[in-house]
């Protein structure tokens, strides 16, 4: 299906997993509510509706979770799943354990925007049925392919959530982004600092006022990257990289009207770069790999007035 769960926030994350419990379970889920000990649960009580079979469905109490992930993974990354303390099971699994014990766990279905393989699955469903002392047969696990299955049972299921594309944080995707870098990456020697800059279209000072970035930051910015500008800017405009251009083209418009939807008015482009760099590198590796070309390819945005108020937008808006 494609559906860009990572660009959803944990809250529409949950509202979505709500609706997709619903098509299993019956209507009668409800939604995730904080607990005392600070873990979020939705919960079915009864009968289910056929699930996870007509012949024999589950019965009782039903847990279910929601974890949501920014980035692309597996639920057999370690970071859900190792044996780390941080892992989201090593955390989750003593407080699943308690409401077992405390009776009011009687089955139990987690939710992922991961992949889940045919191996994680019969690994994890035996983990999770010891740890919190349930059948194997009460345990669950839904990953992509099971939310892409609910939206082609339901496809209106992300209005139903309630989720629309102006809800929720600055987010964008890394996707496109990191084809460009990668080719990039093979096509410029960002190591080699001599070259002269190509001129820029609103002057960066002006630029810096219009979008209340700090002059420490643009000169950080610049000292830093500033020999790798005429690279890209050649890289893109050579005819042999025209689909490059193209997914760039797309990429930076994107990035720029997320920012124009979310920023906030007290906001500096300071904060903005920061978080645009910082959520682009956590959400990929590739981008992740190549952190300094991926915050030379978000200032060459901002520099080259593909992202951010230029003195054309400015103008329009004070009309």
């Amino acid at each position: 299906m494609g559906y860009a769960y990572e660009d959803l926030s944990e809250a529409q994350f949950e509202a979505l997993v709500v609706q997709a419990a619903k098509l299993k379970l019956g209507k009668g889920v409800q939604g995730f509510a904080a607990g005392v000990d600070g873990g979020r649960d939705a919960r079915f009580e009864g009968l289910a509706d056929g699930f996870p079979s007509r012949t024999r469905p589950w019965d009782g109490i039903s847990i279910i979770q929601a974890k949501h992930t920014m980035s692309y993974g597996y639920f057999s990354d370690p970071d859900f799943s190792g044996a780390a303390d941080s892992a989201v099971l090593t955390k989750e699994l003593p407080r699943a354990r308690q409401l077992r014990e405390k009776g009011k766990l009687h089955n139990y279905l987690l939710y992922s925007n991961r992949y889940l393989t045919a191996n994680a699955n019969e690994a994890l469903l035996e983990t999770l049925s010891k740890g919190i002392g349930l059948p194997r047969e009460s345990v669950h696990l839904c990953g992509i392919e099971s939310l892409d299955d609910a939206f082609r049972e339901e496809p209106k299921l992300a209005r139903l959530a309630g989720i629309t594309p102006f809800d929720g944080p600055l987010v964008v995707s890394s996707r496109e982004l990191a084809e460009v870098v990668e080719a990039i990456a093979h096509g410029i020697d960002a190591e080699a600092k001599s070259g002269s800059r190509p001129q820029e279209r609103t002057s960066l000072a002006t630029k810096n006022t219009l979008n209340s970035m700090s002059d420490a930051t643009s000169k950080r910015l610049m000292s830093n990257y500033g020999y790798l500008l005429r690279q890209i800017k050649e890289f893109l405009a050579d005819p042999g990289n025209h689909r490059i251009q193209q997914i760039y083209d797309d990429c930076a418009e994107d990035f720029d009207l997320k920012i124009v939807a979310h920023r906030e008015e007290h906001q500096t482009f300071d904060k903005v770069f920061s978080h645009l760099v910082g959520l682009l590198t956590s959400r990929d590796p590739l981008l992740g790999r190549n952190r300094k070309l991926t915050r030379a390819m978000v200032f060459y945005m901002y520099w080259n007035c593909d992202i951010g108020e230029t003195e054309v937008t400015a103008g329009a808006l004070s009309k």
